[in-house]
């Protein structure tokens, strides 16, 4: 199939097809007599596979490490690995984004609860020494974590 189908198949640009295969993720296609490159419906499992890990968060890089050898498969447990280590990282993301939140929560709320009279500038130091307070204690019940 031509890159325009291929384009409509897997809604990504021609230029984005080409780059993918310029950077070694698709095998690379000899153009025909005419000048059309002819690509093969592995093509479209691949681009798929490759935007779906992207939105995973893989980088290129990792998918380039992570995709099949060859046509005759995969690399187990580098896959595996691959993927375990991916989760880990989300987890690890997850964890630090749960963290901000609350601390983005703890400032409304010091803004919010602001007391009856007390001028903005010390309401803000007020805020923030509650801050640092919640992240050393966080810091410290990290260190305790691992041992």
């Amino acid at each position: 199939m031509r890159i325009g189908e291929l384009a409509k198949l897997t809604g990504l640009a021609p230029s984005r097809i080409r780059f993918y295969e310029a950077s070694g993720l698709i095998q690379s296609v000899e153009r025909k007599a005419n000048g059309y490159r002819d690509y093969s419906e592995d093509a479209v499992w691949m681009l798929e596979m490759i935007t779906s890990a992207q939105a995973a968060g893989f980088s290129l890089e990792e998918i380039r490490n992570l995709l099949p050898v060859s046509a005759n498969g995969w690399r187990h447990d580098e896959l595996l690995f691959g993927l375990k280590r991916k989760v880990e990282e989300i987890e690890a993301l997850q964890q630090r984004l749960a963290r901000n939140k609350e601390q983005l929560l703890m400032v409304i709320e010091g803004i919010e609860s602001k007391p009856e009279g007390m001028p903005c500038a010390d309401n803000s130091q007020r805020v923030l020494d509650r801050l640092r307070e919640e992240i050393a204690l966080n810091k410290a019940n990290a260190a305790k974590a691992h041992f």
